[in-house]
């Protein structure tokens, strides 16, 4: 592995998508310990939206239902959240720092869908955002998503919207390359699975050129 982090030219994009409360962030976390502990990585881990940022802070209003916004405008602005760490995301790649990432451009697309909104129509405004090099989909009924903690405290966590989404993903976004992973299952388990993944992926993707959504 020491030789794999040599020959490295720059750091790896890993993304985690999924409806909520299937333990995406969980296995962000595991998976960031994983690449520095394990295989000695620099990595760093990252989650959209930022709500740190002035996009962010509006997109937390609106997600914790204090604000209201046309469903395009809000679509709109965790786009521009995306864009706004574009050339932070360039450089920690550039750099040699594999990024791990909870949600990104195809939440974006899935949730707004959701709510009838045309898929091409959500997707025009990711393209030119630096594409994943490994996308991991967490997937759970909805039903068992339910019984994790805190479920329903914020605004897309419906049943029924959480269907739509899941609908969404899996008829217009998820891709062969995508790996589609039973999060229903014991976090070590879903961990250990993962890991084996990337230890079979990385050989691949050392020397990927950094690709754009497109």
């Amino acid at each position: 592995m020491e030789e794999e982090k040599k020959n490295m030219k720059r750091g790896l994009f890993i993304l985690f998508e999924g409806a909520d409360r299937v333990g995406k962030s969980t296995q962000v976390q595991k998976l960031g310990d994983y690449l520095k502990n394990g295989l000695q990585l620099d990595a760093k881990v990252l989650r959209f939206p930022d709500r740190t940022t002035p996009t962010g802070s509006i997109i937390n209003g609106y997600l914790q239902n204090t604000t209201q916004l046309d469903d395009r405008a809000i679509h709109l602005l965790y786009a521009a959240n995306r864009w706004e760490a574009k050339d932070n995301l360039m450089k920690l790649l550039n750099s040699g720092t594999s990024i791990v990432v909870d949600r990104y451009s195809y939440s974006g697309v899935a949730y707004t869908a959701a709510k009838g909104i045309d898929v091409d129509w959500c997707f025009n405004c990711e393209k030119g955002l630096p594409e994943p090099d490994l996308v991991i989909y967490l997937k759970m009924t909805t039903e068992d998503a339910t019984l994790r903690g805190e479920y329903g405290t914020e605004r897309y966590e419906k049943v029924d919207f959480q269907n739509k989404i899941k609908q969404i993903y899996e008829q217009h976004l998820i891709k062969p390359s995508w790996k589609v992973i039973n999060a229903n299952r014991d976090i070590d388990t879903v961990s250990n699975e993962i890991n084996n993944i990337i230890k079979t992926e990385i050989n691949q993707l050392i020397d990927k050129p950094i690709n754009y959504i497109n």
